[in-house]
């Protein structure tokens, strides 16, 4: 396709063209925790925003096909990572193994999920709402406590990691 050409096509019968369309939007890089009877459980996810500031609401959206959705859908307790530019390696990682997190250096929230080092933000959350969505379901977190720092975030867009830099 040539620059500035618009295609246009119908989502349900062309999904690698709606995929396309959806990685032209550029987001950041997360990975959601949580405690699970096999122990420490992680996921990458960049359906991560934000819903209210009162009271303190995020949402995130596992696929359900995933092998790891079990372990999110049933949490009642999770933690959101903003991930660091420098964190590719963490991504890389967890993408492979859902138990990877035991090998990333992490320490225990005040209510014992694991919480990623050097992550821009972490917003620990209770678990407030789930919503059927297709073939995912919207996870809606109340936010207990949070921290964040200055640095530069790991970005996705169009099937590749980035960083973002800013202007001067």
């Amino acid at each position: 396709m040539d620059a500035g050409t618009i295609a246009t096509f119908d989502p349900s019968t062309d999904a690698d063209s709606f995929r396309g369309a959806l990685g032209t939007f550029v987001t950041g890089v997360t990975v959601v925790t949580t405690d699970s009877p096999e122990g420490p459980v992680a996921i990458v996810a960049n359906s991560f925003a934000s819903v209210s500031l009162d009271p303190p609401l995020v949402l995130w959206s596992p696929a359900k096909s995933s092998k790891r959705f079990e372990h999110f859908a049933g949490s009642r307790r999770f933690a959101v990572h903003v991930l660091a530019a420098d964190q590719r390696d963490i991504c890389a990682a967890i993408v492979k193994s859902k138990t990877a997190i035991a090998d990333v250096p992490t320490h225990l929230s005040h209510c014992g999920m694991p919480i990623i080092e050097g992550a821009l933000a972490t917003f620990e959350c209770n678990l407030e709402a789930t919503h059927d969505a297709g073939d995912h379901v919207i996870i809606v977190g109340r936010v207990t406590k949070a921290h964040h720092t200055d640095g530069e975030p790991l970005v996705f867009h169009g099937g590749k990691y980035g960083t973002f830099n800013i202007a001067p």
